[in-house]
């Protein structure tokens, strides 16, 4: 078996529908098995979907057991060389899986590779490619420093914004919407850290592939990953949640700077729920003038490319 895919849903039944057609399309003359781990949606996913892909293998949860351990639930059955792991609002392209198989094979250094993402808008997001969240990095991150100087090799580390989005890097995070690994790696690194129920699991992972001696890559190769449907990450619940992943990587990768990375957290969640209120308002007046451009998925019949034209056209 040359590639297993685990995709773990979680209410996103029409998306995922858009998803594993992609798949499908991307995975003609690939020997492939392909996972869903269904974290108990209640929008009628299972009942809507199997019928539609015999060739899926699906798993029913009976609880939400989170990101990590669904995925390694799938990952634990997987005969592939490589193991994809890919969110349910995604499409693919139709040849980036087989761009990405060749580019693993060529290059048996690489533990993982990613891949470009842009977002519904064309748009591309920076989470594609990262650094590690050390103890500067981090701070970086959290004080916004990041962001006011996105392209600094000093401050701007975390989202590597410095570098050419358009070409192959030699990377040290990538993003678990999309992220191909070598089996023999995870072998040797670990599956997935189940102490993270949702966020921070693919930063802890990418770091243990490094630590067993494997390099990481991002690919130019482009994908569309439908941010903010599968989860909304302009509210506080996601500020909190994914700073409260930061907090267990810390504690288990420095330990020795857990207890000061706690008080930044604490100042940080404060900082952000500051802002946040200032910018409710202006939130719900872009909502509702905004059109739903998130949500335009492939019709029937259009290319991939075909497909990026349309929406960067219409942004």
């Amino acid at each position: 078996m040359k590639l297993s895919i685990v995709i773990v849903n979680y209410n996103v039944r029409l998306l995922l529908e858009q998803c594993l057609l992609s798949v499908r399309k991307a995975t003609e003359g690939i020997e492939v098995e392909v996972f869903v781990v269904d974290n108990v949606s209640t929008d009628g996913s299972l009942e809507y979907l199997i019928p539609l892909f015999p060739e899926v293998r699906f798993i029913a949860n009976t609880e939400n057991v989170g990101f990590s351990r669904a995925n390694n639930q799938a990952i634990r059955q997987a005969k592939g060389e490589y193991v994809l792991l890919l969110n349910p609002d995604t499409v693919v392209g139709e040849e980036s899986l087989a761009n990405a198989l060749h580019f693993m094979d060529e290059h048996p250094d690489a533990g993982a590779v990613g891949v470009k993402m842009i977002d519904g808008n064309g748009r591309f997001l920076p989470e594609s490619k990262r650094s590690l969240p050390t103890p500067w990095n981090s701070f970086c991150k959290m004080f916004g420093l990041t962001f006011f100087f996105p392209k600094s090799t000093f401050f701007g580390k975390y989202r590597l914004l410095y570098l050419d989005k358009n070409e192959v890097h030699q990377v040290e995070v990538l993003c678990g919407a999309f992220m191909m690994m070598r089996s023999a790696a995870l072998a040797k690194s670990g599956l997935l850290d189940e102490t993270f129920f949702m966020y921070g699991e693919d930063i802890d992972l990418s770091y243990r592939i490094l630590q067993a001696g494997y390099h990481i890559y991002y690919l130019p190769e482009t994908i569309i990953h439908y941010k903010g449907e599968s989860t909304k990450k302009d509210s506080l619940r996601y500020v909190k949640i994914f700073y409260g992943a930061m907090v267990i990587f810390f504690k288990k990768h420095y330990p020795n700077y857990s207890a000061l990375f706690a008080i930044f957290i604490k100042m940080a969640i404060g900082l952000h729920a500051s802002l946040f209120v200032l910018k409710f308002p202006l939130l719900k007046l872009k909502k509702g003038q905004r059109k739903d451009s998130s949500m335009q998925l492939p019709r029937p019949g259009e290319s991939f490319a075909e497909m990026i034209a349309r929406i960067e056209q219409s942004a």
